[in-house]
């Protein structure tokens, strides 16, 4: 047992919250349940009765989610809950895929430092090209933003992923099939991770059918790349030579399993909050006012490049809050492997821990007034707990690619605000849903209006 309070009094067990006081709300709707969750635990850990030997540990102090994702993250592996319906598409989580090695290298080696500053300015030329693409569909026509902000992405991110070997309809189909897969059947089992597979739940069918166009277009993919040799320095010619201490290489399926998980890692948290920005600024016009000002400034009438990133620095920091606010990977669940005590608390053995970052970038003592949209927590000397902010995780299964999402995000809103304002259509809500990750609620509809540009300052 470890234990982080030496010579404190024996731990204790944790209040739990029942599950007639919220399982209703969950099932109607699990984001004013999980707010509500979150208010009556007020940053405590809880227990939560849900159905049956189901009852959760729920974790969202960022000392306490620090205790789990890195302090002693060995002891809490990525199994269950939401592991066992996203193994089906992606593959084993990496506490119980002996491939992970292999194919954490391979991502680390793709989006390190001096690899992303050698495509940058690629990612640049290819979402110019898709906003180009984009104002022919959606000037003074309204458009869907989830639809358009996937086709958007996945242009930005082709390249780098699997380079040449994938056509602008095939990434365009596989952002259609992902999203199906991703919005499909993972509410109901998230809800009810306790049911086996052999038990049909609501999406099943949608997921299934999605799950093989993945693979249709996947395979093809992988079994053409070994054909031809390996020398490239996308992820699937990464996957195919990478090898271990023995020379064993990874077979196709684990191929397979890692370029789908990239491409899910990579485009997910990106589509979201691109779809959430635009109603964001639609809400907020002295921050839309600011953030065009910017763009104005740095970009004028030249396309953005690596050369602007770094005076884009209200952007980075708008896709920050807006990250905070509507983090797409609301949840992150861990198994617990042996008996443990956090802050006093036991933690037992077997049980599931779930991980909020809804809810931690919720805490009225973390995030002063965290329901209010403010840029400014992100300006440069802002101090906060390295844990306070977990968009992208923490410890050693922190996502390789958040530095290639803040670079992607800022490349994406100076491509389009300098050209364009979008305009929203309609009123749909700002409240998100939940899934696999963190989704408008509504439908949300906007249309471009071409702006003026200023000629460039640089």
């Amino acid at each position: 047992m470890t234990s982080t309070d030496v010579g404190m009094p024996g731990p204790r067990d944790p209040k739990t919250i029942s599950s007639f006081r919220f399982l209703p709300a969950l099932l109607r709707d699990p984001v004013q349940a999980t707010d509500e969750v979150g208010r009556i635990s007020g940053g405590d850990i809880v227990r939560l009765g849900v159905v049956g030997p189901f009852r959760p540990y729920l974790v969202t102090r960022p000392d306490h989610v620090q205790h789990v994702l890195r302090d002693h993250a060995d002891n809490y592996r990525r199994e269950g809950l939401l592991w066992k319906p996203l193994s089906r598409l992606v593959g084993e989580p990496s506490g119980a895929d002996p491939a992970w090695p292999l194919k954490k290298g391979a991502f680390q080696a793709l989006f390190s430092g001096p690899n992303i500053a050698s495509f940058t300015d690629d990612v640049a030329r290819a979402i110019v090209e898709a906003v180009d693409e984009l104002a022919g569909r959606a000037v003074g026509r309204p458009v869907d933003a989830a639809d358009e902000m996937t086709r958007l992405v996945y242009r930005a991110i082709t390249r780098v992923i699997v380079g040449d070997k994938i056509t602008l309809d095939q990434a365009d189909e596989l952002g259609r099939v992902l999203a199906a897969a991703t919005t499909s059947s993972f509410r109901s089992r998230m809800l009810l991770p306790f049911m086996p597979f052999w038990v049909p739940l609501p999406g099943d069918r949608a997921f299934q059918r999605a799950v093989q166009a993945v693979d249709d277009l996947i395979f093809p993919i992988v079994r053409d790349s070994r054909r031809r040799g390996a020398d490239g320095g996308d992820i699937v010619s990464r996957l195919i030579r990478a090898r271990d201490e023995n020379g064993q290489g990874l077979d196709e399926q684990n191929i397979r399993d890692g370029v789908v998980a990239i491409f899910v890692a990579a485009t997910e948290t990106s589509v979201s909050i691109l779809t959430f920005l635009w109603m964001v600024l639609h809400s907020r016009p002295d921050i839309a006012a600011k953030l065009y000002a910017e763009v104005d400034r740095v970009v004028g009438t030249d396309h953005p490049t690596r050369a602007h990133l770094p005076e884009l620095s209200y952007a980075k920091m708008v896709a920050q809050e807006v990250l905070r606010l509507y983090s797409p990977g609301w949840i992150i669940p861990r198994t617990v492997v042996a008996d443990d005590v956090i802050d006093g608390v036991r933690i037992r053995k077997g049980s599931i821990v779930v991980i909020s970052p809804y809810l931690t970038h919720r805490l009225d003592d973390v995030w002063p007034d965290p329901r209010v949209f403010d840029p400014e927590r992100f300006a440069p000397g802002r101090s906060r707990h390295r844990f306070a902010f977990l968009t992208f995780g923490g410890g050693p299964h922190q996502c390789v690619g958040s530095f290639f999402f803040t670079i992607e995000a800022q490349l994406i809103i100076a491509a389009l605000l300098s050209r364009f304002e979008p305009v929203i259509h309609g009123s749909p809500s700002m409240e998100p849903r939940l899934g696999l990750t963190l989704k408008p609620s509504e439908r949300i509809r906007f249309l471009l209006r071409p702006r003026d540009r200023v000629a460039s300052n640089a």
